[in-house]
């Protein structure tokens, strides 16, 4: 067996899975908060007993301009039905909630008149000369040509027309060994488990095809755009810091090329058809030397579980040439689906830390704004906004847009007083957690706005020079998504067990926030470009059965909503509903993860519905919303983690209920891409009954 230390063993919540924590952050839970600064939380930056207008008044303008900002977003098109409410499941995908599923059952339970077939799972042969998946005989050549572990960040497009063809794109976040390999397999292959682990990191890019609108797709063998990105595909750097002394390695003297991509969460499709995909928990790979700038991105000295530094040398940063090989790691990539012979880019303009999401959206005047998360407890929030603009129909000239602009942190003011944030949950007397902020510049094109930083300096180092400009320490900044119909942005923030009484705020208003919150953005005058904003939260998840918790969803009844806890990815369907999917709730809430629905506009805003549950010990990730088909695609990551081999909690999505052998092969799960389905006028078609096995 491929022994592993778990250090959360004992220290996990309910049902969380100590080897889910150690796979796939490095267990951060378990080692001291990388943020050490004495960077303040809001109620420390400003006075923490003022009022909504004093909020607004710090300089008269301001106060004007924000009131009008919000004014004027409050007259956009609002996401409501004639009567300014949707029926409950409403929308174009309608459907009656589900109640929570336990983390056991080992099935994909979606609502009634819905099914669902998984489209490609891990190992599935990309190209007409791939290998076929041989649990027993894996290698990083067979892995390279085949769909990678851990499916996440996720995006189905057709190509429009008949609608009969497409593709879809899926990020790998990392791999559990312990489930793709045999213990016989891994005492006599050490190498070729590494080099196979590697190599299922990274993308998958895979033409599909269907018999038509609203049917199942499936993935085509040898399709034109399939394409495998792995951890050891080269991309190029590009940016202020491409060059820079602090990307130059033993392998690479010029501080341009990188080989390979790993860690790959959240990301975004952009307004002109590349992929952004943010390379998260990358820390966890290397073993370190020790060196402050290091330990502030999580890097810890001495070995790694995945001990990859037996293998390849370029892991080991004490390593002759190879100590600054981490610093080519934790960037935004972007990539172009349409042309598999491209080199896809690591953008240095957008910061270095834990990248979770890529969201680009245009402004109103043309320019191209990124938002992103850095996924780590009390660390921060941040937008990038680029010189150049946006020209439609230019692809190459658009593809240069995110690599020069102005990088920004954001900080977060409340409009309460300090006694009415007390950690209870409470909501102020004036009816709302919410507040305005603002956009910190850190660098603006190739100049640092970070005294005692040079601008290579900010864009590798971005944690270290964030602390120094007073932004918010943050509960786990996750997922960032731009309402399509409203313009508003929201953010999700999973949860931040660590967060102590003394330092709760009107935004993380929870002390040792478990369930996590969702945070609604309105950019000043409704401009993604704007250093202003107003926020509020949406909602504090939570089971409100359930002592102890702190739920509270915008004003709706408790008894009406579903519970939702540590919310991940979001995704909006055509009417501007937010969809959210969770990772953790198992561990926090006793239920599987899932994915739910959440009106945002009209009496019923904050209602939450639960859509589907994911099988045994799964997460949910990369939700994709296509209601005008009456479908849903979500990535089921890690099923059946809480298992070993020969003694599986899952066996999705092939499913082999007589036991753990399917013929004459062990039967192992496998992450996949599902899509849920409406069963009216496809004739059934799939695997799911709706109701579960």
């Amino acid at each position: 067996m491929l022994k592993r230390h778990l250090p959360m063993v004992g220290h996990t919540r309910g049902n969380r899975l100590p080897i889910t924590c150690e796979l796939k952050c490095g267990s951060a839970c378990s080692h001291p908060v990388p943020n050490t600064s004495d960077n303040s939380h809001f109620r420390d930056i400003a006075n923490a007993a003022i009022s909504r207008r004093a909020a607004l008044g710090l300089g008269g303008g301001l106060a004007a301009a924000v009131v009008i900002g919000a004014n004027a977003l409050d007259n956009a098109p609002a996401a409501v039905a004639d009567n300014g409410v949707f029926p409950k499941g409403g929308g174009k995908l309608p459907f009656t909630a589900i109640a929570p599923v336990e983390r056991s059952v080992d099935d994909v339970t979606v609502p009634e008149g819905y099914d669902w077939t998984a489209i490609i799972r891990w190992g599935d042969p990309l190209f007409a000369d791939s290998s076929e998946f041989d649990l027993e005989h894996q290698t990083g050549a067979s892995q390279a040509s085949q769909f990678g572990y851990n499916s996440d960040y996720l995006n189905v497009i057709s190509d429009g027309g008949n609608d009969r063809t497409g593709y879809l794109v899926n990020n790998h976040e990392y791999t559990n060994e312990n489930l793709m390999f045999s213990p016989e397999y891994i005492k006599s292959n050490p190498k070729d488990v590494v080099e196979a682990a590697i190599e299922a990191h990274g993308l998958s890019i895979v033409d599909l095809k269907r018999a038509g609108k609203g049917q199942p797709w499936e993935y085509v063998v040898g399709g034109r755009r399939n394409r495998r990105i792995t951890g050891s595909t080269l991309f190029t750097v590009d940016g202020p810091a491409a060059g820079s002394d602090l990307l130059k390695t033993k392998d690479d003297s010029t501080g341009t090329k990188v080989h390979g991509t790993f860690n790959n969460c959240a990301g975004g499709t952009t307004p002109w058809g590349t992929v952004l995909s943010g390379e998260e928990n990358f820390n966890q790979y290397f073993v370190g030397t020790g060196a402050a700038a290091e330990r502030r991105i999580g890097i810890a000295p001495g070995p790694t579980s995945r001990r990859w530094d037996t293998v390849d040398p370029r892991f080991n940063l004490n390593n002759e040439g190879y100590a600054n090989e981490a610093n080519r790691f934790g960037w935004i990539v972007e990539i172009d689906p349409e042309d598999p012979t491209s080199t896809p880019v690591k953008h240095t303009a957008l910061g270095r830390f834990k990248h979770e999401a890529g969201t680009a959206v245009i402004s109103r005047d043309g320019h191209a704004v990124v938002y992103s998360g850095d996924d780590e407890r009390n660390d921060y929030a941040y937008k990038f906004v680029s010189r150049k603009k946006y020209r439609k129909g230019d692809k190459k000239h658009n593809m240069t847009l995110l690599s020069e602009g102005t990088l920004y942190v954001a900080q977060f003011h409340g409009n309460s007083p300090e006694s009415e944030i007390d950690g209870s949950g409470a909501v102020p007397s004036d009816g709302d957690f919410d507040g305005w902020g603002r956009w910190i510049p850190l660098v603006k094109n190739d100049k640092s706005l970070v005294p005692g930083f040079t601008v290579e300096e900010v864009l590798v180092n971005t944690r270290l020079a964030a602390d120094t400009m007073g932004p918010t320490k943050m509960d786990r900044p996750e997922d960032f998504e731009a309402n399509p119909v409203t313009g508003k942005v929201y953010m999700a923030l999973t949860n931040n067990s660590q967060r102590d009484a003394d330092a709760i705020d009107e935004a993380n208003p929870v002390p040792g926030n478990r369930d996590g919150h969702v945070i609604e953005m309105i950019e000043r005058r409704g401009d993604h470009t704007s250093e202003r904003f107003n926020w509020n939260i949406l909602f504090l998840a939570g089971d409100p059965n359930q002592e102890g918790n702190h739920a509270y969803f915008d004003g709706v009844p408790l008894d009406q909503v579903s519970p939702i806890s540590c919310p991940d990815n979001l995704a909006f369907d055509s009417k501007g509903n937010l969809w959210v999917s969770t990772d953790g709730q198992p561990g926090k809430i006793g239920y599987s993860d899932a994915l739910h629905k959440v009106t945002l506009e009209g009496r019923n805003r904050g209602l939450v519905e639960q859509f589907l549950a994911v099988p045994a010990d799964a997460e949910t990730c990369g939700p994709v919303i296509h209601d005008e088909d009456n479908s849903v695609f979500v990535a089921v990551q890690h099923p059946g983690e809480g298992g070993d081999w020969g003694a599986h909690t899952s066996y999705f999505p092939d499913f082999v209920p007589e036991g753990p052998l399917k013929g004459d092969k062990v039967a192992v799960p496998r992450p996949a891409v599902v899509q849920v389905f409406s069963t009216t006028g496809n004739n059934g078609v799939g695997r799911g009954s709706g109701n579960g096995r």
